[in-house]
């Protein structure tokens, strides 16, 4: 068999680990499984134990444990899906899914035009079919994955939102009553305006998947299922509850009786790395590129809010008694 360039070190590292650290998840998850995901697992084991042992010979690297790194990611990943059982697992596995799907991409931008070529396709074919079939075979029984997103999205967009505008209000009222007054109403206003625009969206692309699948229908003259997800009512309903569970964890230290914004702010960012690293992995991104981004544009929000909320102060007078 043909061997990669031994310049391509670095790159054969990352991918023979992060092949290990599948087959050692999928090992560690098997020993609690039962039924159906067992089966995926003891199917999911064999093949990611070819891929492993492919990689290593293609590039002519042996590597039998995981670096520290790794390692700690594979303890959280393992504990988070033992506490929260299949549904984690099935996280777990599409995430792993889908960013397998970039990196593959990735090598065979690489070889495409080289003479290793054929090799490469071969394991990147079976990777992209008969794992990717044992993967969606499970999880389509399991999760509606656009039930996921909108959990985690909705949370996230009302922890951003206010954790700036926690410290906006802070500086407008220096008081912690009408600051949890303000909160409350803000949360509530915002969920029910997040459910509205997820239903208006929502029900438009229905009624577009829709006459699409009649069209369809009518020129095949075969009848066809309606489009598989949520009801836009459903969709509305966990947008809108996630939103104000999200904005409730900056506003929760004030509930408590916290008399400064700076606990609001820690709460506040310790969670959005939490929800930013649990959403980069089920959507295949970088995490720590995602993670600093997202602190990023959460500092950006707290200053702009902070420095208006002062301003509305100075200039239109706010006074609370």
């Amino acid at each position: 068999m043909l061997k990669a360039p031994a310049e391509d070190k670095e790159l054969a590292k990352a991918l023979i680990l992060d092949e290990l650290f599948d087959l050692c998840l999928y090992r560690i998850l098997e020993k609690n499984a039962s039924g159906n995901l067992k089966k995926t697992l003891n199917e999911l084991i064999p093949i990611e134990t070819k891929h492993c042992a492919f990689w290593q010979e293609f590039f002519g690297i042996k590597l039998e444990t995981l670096n520290f790194g790794r390692r700690v990611k594979l303890g959280i990943i393992s504990l988070i899906c033992k506490i929260f059982g299949d549904p984690a697992v099935y996280l777990a596995l599409e995430a792993i899914e889908v960013y397998g799907i970039r990196k593959y991409l990735t090598i065979w931008e690489q070889y495409e035009n080289t003479p290793l070529a054929n090799a490469v396709r071969v394991v990147l074919n079976d990777e992209f079919v008969h794992e990717d079939q044992v993967v969606s075979g499970y999880t389509e029984r399991k999760i509606n994955p656009e039930r996921i997103r909108n959990i985690f999205l909705g949370f996230n967009d009302g922890l951003v939102e206010f954790v700036g505008a926690v410290g906006g209000f802070f500086a407008a009222f220096q008081s912690a009553g009408p600051v949890l007054i303000a909160s409350l109403t803000g949360a509530a206003a915002g969920a029910l305006s997040m459910a509205v625009g997820v239903y208006a969206s929502s029900s438009s692309e229905k009624e577009i998947e829709r006459i699409a699948s009649q069209k369809e229908q009518f020129l095949s003259k075969t009848k066809t299922s309606d489009p598989i997800g949520d009801s836009p009512w459903s969709s509305a309903v966990i947008v809108g509850v996630s939103y104000f569970f999200g904005s409730m964890v900056p506003v929760l230290p004030v509930f408590f009786g916290t008399k400064s914004v700076v606990i609001s702010w820690i709460a506040g960012g310790v969670m959005v790395v939490l929800v930013t690293t649990v959403l980069s992995f089920i959507s295949g991104m970088r995490i720590r590129k995602r993670v600093l981004m997202n602190l990023s544009l959460v500092t950006v929000a707290v200053t702009v809010a902070y420095v208006v909320g002062v301003l509305v102060k100075k200039c239109l007078g706010v006074q609370i008694l």
